[in-house]
């Protein structure tokens, strides 16, 4: 049975094509905000009442990268569209799995029909018999092992729908949207198409606001990057994505970690402060300043030592960092260090860096573009003396500032810290000598008020 949209919800060509596509298996990738999640939860909500206007019931599992995304899908997508076609539903946060390990959000119709939307991870994956929208899937992390999980349940004729931006070549959807099964209906639409076909956009104005080559290649004319000249390829950034990294409330009062790159003009003053946890490192902030005075660095600052137990405070030293090197050394003691930029210290530093990106051993936000793009935009050259050398370009989201402070919050965490050391001034003094104490001497960092 073809589909009928109702008036309110307007829908451009290459939206039309995608929703009336039938078939079972569906792909498509589609530019940023051309509407790809809009489209393919209005063909989910006008399955649904299709089928319960045949006396059935149909059942869809959203599958996001996070809940922020999950949520956005439900909101602004399913709940949107049947206020809009007028139809009434129930809408409720409900417990996923019996153990209540995944909140999932969930719409029920009158007639039995049910919508779910939560995280995708392979339990997820595994835990239903359902149709399936895999939204983003280029960005879930552990795409194959989801992939795996999933194809299985689906099996009794239940249908698919993949969507996403590219991500690099490293995971299931682009082989999904690269490959030549004919069982697949696949649909490509760049953001030239998408205006071409009535999308009101003014594409020289994007592309300036990207400001970024690599961001407007990727997210908008839908290219497959070459990541072989950047240190982090989009690959290892998804990996180490966490929706719950980023998040100060859910710092755990273990001692942090933090790396500071300087700048005060163009570039940008960056703040990563790590966690460790177990034998990961989570990012608990990152602020980012902008021309901002030194005072208000300094304050800054002071603001993340009262926040958290700082361990270890590495900060760029080259340069003009000489002085807010010795300012933060006076206010902090041995636990503000300087690093002088130096090729051997960047090469040290770039390398612990990507080996905890390799490892999974960091976990940063999801779903920041901005971030990601400062990630992916480091690049190893080698000099005329063959020499290796990290270079970005630089533009107006900085000059991978974000990256370095990452790298320096690695680096410091991966400097021990020693605990006390004591002898015994008993030991060498006479017996009954009443001068005899013990003495306290520190190798690396000093406990302070009785917690260290």
């Amino acid at each position: 049975m073809g589909f009928e949209v109702a008036a309110p919800i307007q829908l451009y060509p290459y939206q039309e094509r995608w929703l009336k596509n039938q078939s079972r298996f569906k792909c498509a990738m589609f530019a940023r905000q051309t509407g790809k999640t809009f489209t393919t939860t209005l063909e989910i909500a006008l399955s649904c009442l299709t089928a319960e206007a045949a006396g059935n019931k149909e059942r869809w599992v959203i599958l996001s990268r996070g809940e922020r995304q999950a949520k956005e899908a439900m909101e602004e997508g399913i709940k949107r569209h049947f206020q809009a076609l007028g139809h009434a539903i129930r809408y409720q946060e409900v417990d996923y799995l019996a153990d209540a390990s995944y909140k999932s959000l969930e719409v029920t119709l009158p007639g039995g029909s049910r919508i779910t939307a939560l995280p995708a991870n392979p339990d997820t994956a595994r835990g239903f018999s359902a149709n399936c929208f895999l939204d983003e899937f280029a960005f879930h992390q552990d795409s194959r092992k989801i992939w795996k999980a999933l194809f299985p349940v689906i099996s009794a004729g239940h249908k698919l729908r993949v969507v996403s931006t590219p991500n690099g070549k490293g995971n299931k959807f682009y082989d999904l949207i690269t490959g030549t099964d004919n069982r697949w209906y696949r649909q490509i639409t760049d953001i030239y198409q998408a205006v071409n076909d009535g999308l009101p956009r003014d594409i020289d104005e994007l592309r300036d606001g990207a400001d970024d080559e690599d961001t407007w290649a990727q997210e908008f004319e839908l290219k497959w990057l070459d990541a072989a000249s950047a240190w982090l390829s989009y690959t290892l950034i998804n990996a180490c994505e966490h929706p719950q990294a980023g998040a100060p409330d859910s710092y755990q009062s273990n001692p942090v970690y933090i790396g500071n790159d300087i700048a005060a003009r163009s570039d940008l003053w960056v703040a990563w402060v790590l966690e460790p946890v177990g034998d990961v490192l989570w990012t608990r902030e990152i602020i980012t300043l902008k021309r901002a005075s030194f005072a208000e660095h300094d304050a800054t600052m002071d603001s993340l030592f009262e926040k958290y137990l700082v361990a270890r405070l590495c900060m760029d030293q080259t340069g003009m960092g000489e002085k807010p090197v010795e300012d933060a050394k006076r206010r902090y003691g041995s636990r503000a260090e300087g690093v002088l930029f130096t090729g051997p210290n960047k090469l040290v530093m770039a390398t612990q860096g990507k080996e905890a990106f390799e490892d999974r051993k960091i976990r940063i936000p999801a779903g920041d573009p901005a971030l990601r793009a400062d990630l992916h935009k480091l690049q190893k050259v080698a000099s005329a003396t063959g020499a290796p050398r990290f270079v970005a370009e630089s533009d107006s989201a900085g000059h991978a500032d974000r990256t370095w402070a990452c790298f320096l919050a690695i680096h410091a965490a991966t400097q021990p810290v020693q605990a006390y050391a004591y002898t015994p001034i008993s030991d060498l003094a006479k017996p009954g000598d009443p001068q005899s104490r013990p003495i306290r001497t520190t190798a690396g960092f000093r406990r302070r008020k009785g917690i260290w």
